[in-house]
């Protein structure tokens, strides 16, 4: 099945951020070259190395907006995946630019989501779209609630 089509346009004159033309959502963009060692024996990117594409992805948006991961675990709050969706479409080659496309999602009590496009740049042809779902816990592995710098973040981030 196709996806539907995403089609990005700059918003608010910084680059950095897309509104889907299609859904009207806004993203965080973050740009990214195809290495030959994330390709198989076949020069295609390897299936698993697009979760590393979204942690790329995720902490762009986080850094950008003002929230690095970095500064968050150091206050005491960590944020390990507990669920992960892929759906695959279009492959992307070694050498190719990607544009990584992630948005804060769904933001629970102990929980967040954030979602993922990816598009090859030069034709913007959809690779994939996916989620991470995270589970905020402290030092000692216990739930504990997302902490305050970080649900910020959904707060501010454009609808």
């Amino acid at each position: 099945m196709r996806p539907k089509p995403f089609v990005p346009l700059v918003f608010d004159g910084d680059k950095r951020y897309v509104r889907d033309e299609t859904e009207g959502l806004v993203w965080h963009c973050s740009r990214l070259r195809t290495l030959y060692a994330d390709t198989d024996r076949s020069q295609l990117v390897y299936h698993a190395n697009f979760l590393r594409y979204f942690e790329f992805g995720r902490a762009s948006l986080m850094r950008d907006t003002g929230y690095p991961y970095k500064e968050i675990e150091e206050s005491g709050t960590i944020y390990p995946i507990i669920e992960i969706g892929v759906s695959y479409y279009n492959p992307v080659y070694y050498d190719d630019a990607m544009c990584i496309y992630t948005r804060p999602s769904v933001l629970e009590r102990v929980k967040l989501r954030f979602d993922y496009v990816i598009t090859r740049e030069e034709t913007r042809e959809m690779a994939c779209k996916g989620f991470t779902r995270h589970c905020a816990v402290n030092a000692a592995g216990i739930p504990v609630a997302v902490d305050d710098k970080t649900a910020q973040l959904w707060k501010i981030f454009p609808e």
